[in-house]
Parts: C-alpha cells; sequence; structure tokens
C-alpha cells in the first residue's frame, strides 16, 4: 500500500489483518503531489523484488484553493494526474516483467469521477496548466480528473502497439463521503441533505474492483466505467489529439526519470 501517511496506513494494515489474517502487506510512504517522493517509492519497491499484476492509481485532492506543489506544479495537476503518470511510468517495466513471466494479464486502473466533464475550455489548459489566473478549484479538478482518462486512453494504445498484455481503464466511482472533500464547503453542504444517495466504500470500490479483477474484462483497454459498466465519457476525453498533447507536456514536466 502506497500510503501519505505511513501511520494511519499501519492502522489500516493492522485491521486488514485482523479480518484476512494470511494476508501480507507491506506499507510504503507516498506523497503523489512530490515527484521526488515518486521516484523514491518507485526506487523502494523495486528494491524489494516483488511482481506488479495491478496497479491502482486512486489518490488525490480535490477543489483546493490555488497552490503550487513543491515542483512548482497547481496542486490539482501535480498530485491527480503527473504523481500518477509519473509513477504509472516508473513501474511501467516491473509490470511488463510480471505479465510476460507470469502470463496473467497485467491491470493498470485510473480512479477519475464524471466531474472531469466540468472541466476548462479546450479541456486541458496545455499552456496555463500552472497558471494563477483564470485559476478556478472546480475546473482544475475536473481537469485533472479528465487528465486520468486521457492518460488511460493513450497509454492503452501506447501498450497496444507494443503488443503487452496490460490493460489500462478509468472510471468513476459514484459519490463518496470521504476526506476528500474537506476543501468543499458546498459537497459538505449537499451531502448533509443527499446522504442517503452517497454510496459507502465498499459500494465505492466495487468498480476498482471490478476493472482490476473481473474476468469480463479481460482483454478491455482504454475504457471508461461506471457502476462496473463502460459509459461514453466527455467528448474531451476521447479526443486522441488531446490525449497526445496531455502525454507530450506530462513527459516534459516529469523530465528524465
Amino acid at each position: 500500500m502506497a500510503v501519505r501517511n505511513v501511520s494511519s496506513g499501519e492502522d489500516v494494515k493492522r485491521r486488514i489483518v485482523e479480518e484476512i489474517s494470511n494476508a501480507r502487506l507491506h506499507v510504503l510512504a507516498l506523497n503523489l503531489s512530490s515527484m521526488e517522493s515518486v521516484r523514491k517509492f518507485a526506487k523502494e519497491f523495486e528494491a524489494m523484488s516483488l511482481p506488479l499484476n495491478i496497479l491502482i492509481n486512486n489518490a488525490g485532492v480535490m477543489a483546493c484553493p490555488y497552490e503550487l506543489s513543491a515542483d512548482g506544479i497547481e496542486m490539482q495537476f501535480a498530485t491527480n494526474h503527473i504523481g500518477h503518470f509519473l509513477l504509472t511510468k516508473l513501474l511501467l517495466d516491473k509490470m511488463k516483467q510480471t505479465a510476460l513471466a507470469s502470463g496473467i494479464e497485467g491491470r493498470i486502473v485510473n480512479v477519475s469521477s464524471s466531474v472531469h466533464s466540468y472541466t476548462y475550455r479546450g479541456g486541458i489548459r496545455l499552456d496555463a496548466v500552472n497558471d494563477k489566473s483564470g485559476y478556478d478549484s472546480w475546473s482544475a479538478y475536473g481537469q485533472s480528473k479528465l487528465s486520468n482518462i486521457l492518460h488511460a486512453k493513450e497509454l492503452a494504445r501506447h501498450l497496444q502497439e507494443e503488443g503487452v498484455p496490460i490493460t489500462v481503464n478509468a472510471l468513476h466511482p459514484g459519490a463518496i463521503r470521504t476526506a476528500l472533500q474537506r476543501h468543499s464547503r458546498v459537497v459538505t453542504l449537499v451531502h448533509s441533505f443527499t446522504s442517503f444517495l452517497w454510496k459507502s466504500v465498499p459500494q465505492g470500490a466495487a468498480t476498482t474492483c471490478f476493472l482490476a479483477l473481473h474476468p469480463s474484462v479481460k482483454g478491455v483497454s482504454g475504457k471508461y466505467f461506471v457502476d462496473s459498466k463502460e459509459a461514453k465519457p466527455s467528448a474531451y476525453a476521447e479526443d486522441p489529439k488531446l490525449a497526445k498533447s496531455l502525454w507530450e507536456l506530462s513527459e516534459k514536466i516529469i523530465g528524465t526519470p
């Protein structure tokens, strides 16, 4: 488990082991807003000599005030997209090795959101992604979630061209009340009146687990899912030129691993 707070991660590990006594878990520190932290995590994981069958890119921040990461990247874009983009890139060789050695398809799952539709005009502010001018917390969140889908689609295309047995898909988990909404008073207010419509954490994790494990999606790649069913994302999310441009921007930002 890659976690920002190791102490909290260890607590979760203990609870899992209490329920599943034969579970073998490792807790490693990872701050996705920091490329240094991502690279450190990847090196630590590589040193453990473990196989890697499934990667779930799930961490994030939501609708936070304008802020730059330690790397000078707008915080939501840094945490929700760039961190996952770099992490996936650094772990991809291990996933390829595992898939080829085991004969079992590898799976990468990007947890996006239906809010990917509520982004800036043009989808991604390619030339102004870090600019404070024109910043809107919800549009920035939508932009980062759109990036999760575009990343999944473009990576899926690359892997298919290489003939690598690894699939990549994105999903909307549904409305789940978690600490992710700590920056949004609007979400807190809405939840107080509509709590009966919100999903529990297990319900919210269902589509993620479905894409990671279910045999019915074997070979399915580059798709977007809602409630464990393939769904149609926004027009921006299906724009191959935008996906390629985002990929090129992301590669430029992360530089040489």
